[in-house]
């Protein structure tokens, strides 16, 4: 804005105003900096009159002053070009828009400028930042306006809290004037109504116009509110994820990933089960009440059932479906080499040598008296060996098992402790103390779902590069004390202008993105870090990954089921705003009401997808089915399970027990598609690929549920059809012809204008690809 209402010399006599922020956090600096305003203002102009003008006759005319001078009224402070645009030279519009301001408002800092946009004029207090289109009144009262959010303050409809209010006015503790805003307390916060209010179409209804909404295009739907209605919860203790304690993590889980290949390669002879180390890190996060939000620090039995099985399971070689008969006679064959070795360097009991033995040579005879013997035939002679070797194997390595396990968490206990003892300095370093007291316990009210919050603050980010590359982002983070070479997340434009937008809508402690780059930067590498991709994400499979369902899938879910609501996701494979994840640390800034087995709502509509692991599998149908039974309002989930069957999931009979069952389908494999779990980093059109496994979907619901959203006929066929291959790739065609995509945005915290609306891709972690089930990363 140029403001032309007062010389530069009346600029310079008049005092620096106070931020806006400064105003916000004290009140008292405004009207200080506007009492000494005045005071000067008088005086500069009293000094202005000269004693010619003073003696002057009243019938004097003067020549026209063609320079403002300092007794000129400030009155416009900004003329446009030629006439206002649309109107007539002295005709209505232009005298209205040269109306001079009184001097008491131009005292207040008011200034009149010309919007191109709206093509009118608007009204600018510079002292304040606040904006109006109708002439302001004097004495006006409290602010009206967010400086930070709406500098021009016209589409506010009401004082904004302050972003440091503490989490519960009616229970204060020493540290809530730290934690972020909840959506909750906002009322129609991100433009949605509670349940029941109705909105509207049409004038008469005598409210404030709607905000403008920044409807992201794209595969997700971030623009649906959420109907899951919670009580309200305590703040996490843990401290909010900082770069170089993330780098740290990663550098601490590699190496112990690593030593887990080893131990399985000297002491058992075997390559560790695949994808075994991620389903270890979900299986502990199940019932471990450590210090760390990734690394099992502890838990009770320290010895993993799931890691245990597994490793049982390889031994004395990993039993695989052959694809030819020549294949499967080789196996046989390796199996009777490996089991005789193994009783004879283990120290096998005499009776279990003897089996074993008596067993392989036997096995040995049949395929040299054997020719021509059928694939099915190879397969049950495997079969039977392992029958009659394995409880003898199992009894032999059992103890040398049980120890590598226990040395895997024990040396997990102490990274983790390490990485706290680091994060601790960090805090202290920065001014932050640690907790010492518990925290209060928050009123029992029910609340709209909200992101995790934190009870600690947040220290200064570092200094993190980033660098746009066509249609990608790099972001690298170099710090020579914890790792070597600099450490480098490439994300996509898209799926960067989400997070932003998944930012913009959770995060109420950093309205500016001052801390936006680092929290992304800490989010990626801690889903790298999980994963286990952090040489080069791009070389991964996707059972490696955490596939989602495709987006019309998640788009028939919401109209006809009215799902709103994730239990697995995370920020980069979401289709809604608001969802459970695995790390709610990282990923509460981008609306993660964190884990889902400590998530307790009391209504609402929710899309289940599990990773693969049986054990999360257990405790989230346990956990559905006490959510089930402890409300009577209506609360249904929508559960999507991978119809594995080498080893089938003993849990499942847990769902044909469920008095909650309404509804049970299955889509068959290679019938389907998913999309990618790296869907962020990868080409778009390796995004969908088709599952070669079933997935079963089944509803379960209470009474109040299944009476709202009961699984009819016509809603399980529209979802059905939805499934059908190819449907994605035609709705991204139809949008991609029918609306234009704005230019990317940028990592900094610039507002676009409307941006062309969009829909949805999934977020949830499904099992695919060939071999061993998917390991995603949402617990």
């Amino acid at each position: 804005m140029n403001d032309v209402g007062m010389n530069s010399k009346t600029e310079n006599i008049l005092p620096a105003a106070p931020s806006a922020w400064d105003q916000l956090a004290n009140p008292s600096l405004a009207e200080q900096h506007q009492t000494q305003q005045q005071q000067q203002q008088q005086q500069h102009l009293h000094q202005a009159q000269s004693p010619q003008m003073q003696a002057s006759s009243p019938t004097t005319v003067s020549a026209p002053l063609l320079t403002p001078t300092k007794t000129t009224p400030p009155d416009v402070a900004h003329i446009p070009s030629g006439v206002a645009p649309g109107a007539v030279p002295g005709a209505a519009v232009g005298a209205n828009f040269n109306e001079e301001l009184s001097p008491e408002l131009t005292q207040q800092g008011w200034r009149k400028f010309w919007s191109k946009r709206e093509g009118r004029p608007y009204f600018w207090n510079k002292l304040t930042g606040e904006s109006l289109w109708e002439p302001p009144g004097l004495n006006r009262g409290p602010q009206q306006f967010d400086p930070l959010t709406d500098p021009l303050g016209i589409c506010s409809n009401g004082p904004l809290p302050h972003p440091h209010n503490s989490y519960n006015n009616s229970h204060p503790s020493p540290h809530n004037h730290t934690l972020k805003r909840r959506a909750s307390e906002d009322a129609q916060h991100s433009g949605h109504m509670p349940p029941g209010s109705g909105s509207g179409g049409g004038g008469g209804t005598g409210g404030p116009p709607p905000l403008k909404k920044y409807v992201l295009p794209g595969p997700w739907d971030l623009e649906v509110p959420t109907n899951v209605l919670i009580y309200e919860r305590l703040p996490t203790t843990f401290p909010q994820p900082y770069p170089e304690v993330e780098a740290l993590r990663g550098s601490l889980t590699m190496r112990l990933g690593k030593t887990y290949e080893d131990l399985c390669n000297k002491r058992e002879s075997i390559a560790p089960p695949k994808d075994s180390f991620q389903r270890w890190l979900i299986e502990r996060r199940i019932i471990d009440q450590g210090v760390d939000p990734l690394l099992p620090s502890q838990c009770q039995p320290e010895i993993s059932p799931q890691m245990y099985r597994e490793i049982l399971r390889d031994i004395p070689i990993k039993i695989v479906k052959p694809k030819f008969t020549g294949d499967a006679r080789k196996q046989l064959s390796r199996y009777c080499d490996a089991a005789k070795k193994i009783v004879e360097r283990r120290g096998a009991s005499e009776e279990s040598k003897k089996i074993v033995k008596w067993n392989a040579d036997e096995a040995y005879e049949w395929l040299r008296r054997t020719v021509g013997a059928s694939y099915e035939d190879f397969q049950d002679r495997l079969a039977h060996l392992q029958r009659q070797c394995e409880p003898h194997i199992i009894a032999t390595v059992r103890v040398s098992v049980e120890q590598l396990c226990a040395k895997l968490y024990h040396l997990s206990v102490q990274h983790a402790r390490n990485i706290r003892e680091r994060h601790a300095h960090i805090l202290k370093e920065h001014g932050i103390p640690e907790l010492t007291a518990p925290l209060q316990p928050p009123v029992t009210r029910k609340v709209w779902c909200y992101p995790v919050q934190f009870a600690l603050p947040s220290p200064r980010m570092p200094q993190i590069d980033y660098i746009n590359d066509r249609d990608h982002m790099v972001i690298k983070y170099t710090n020579s004390a914890v790792m070597a070479a600099p450490d480098t997340h490439v994300v996509n434009i898209s799926h960067l202008q989400k997070l932003e937008q998944l930012y913009r809508y959770n995060c109420f402690d950093d309205k500016k993105f001052d801390f936006f780059i680092g929290r992304a930067y800490c989010m990626l590498k801690r889903y790298a870090t999980f994963l286990g991709n952090n040489a080069n994400p791009n070389q991964q499979e996707p059972e490696l990954t955490q596939a989602a369902l495709p987006a019309v899938v998640f788009e028939c879910l919401h109209h006809h089921f009215n799902v709103t609501f994730e239990c697995f996701a995370s920020p980069l494979n979401c289709y809604f705003r608001q969802y459970c994840s695995a790390f709610g640390d990282t990923d509460s800034f981008f609306g993660s009401r964190g884990s889902f087995l400590d998530f307790k709502p009391v209504s609402g509509s929710f899309q289940v997808n599990p990773p693969y692991c049986e054990e999360l599998i257990d405790a989230s149908l346990q956990h559905i089915d006490r959510l089930l039974t402890d409300s009577v309002e209506p609360l249904s989930f929508i559960v999507f399970l991978q119809e594995w069957k080498d080893p089938p999931l003993k849990c499942l009979s847990k769902i044909e027990d469920s008095p909650y069952k309404r509804k049970q389908v299955v889509v068959m494999g290679m019938e389907h598609e998913y999309r990618h779990g790296l869907q962020h980093c990868i080409p778009k059109s390796e995004v969908n690929f088709k599952s070669i496994v079933g997935t079963m979907v089944v509803w379960l619901q209470n009474a109040a549920g299944y009476a709202r959203w009961a699984p009819t006929e016509a809603r399980v066929d529209a979802l059905l059809e939805a499934f059908r291959p190819g449907r994605e790739r035609d709705r991204d065609k139809a949008t991609a012809t029918a609306v234009p995509v704005q230019p990317s945005c940028s990592a900094s915290a610039s507002s676009p204008d409307v941006v062309t609306p969009g829909n949805s891709s999934g977020g949830e972690i499904a099992a695919t690809g060939p071999g061993k089930p998917s390991t995603p990363a949402t617990v």
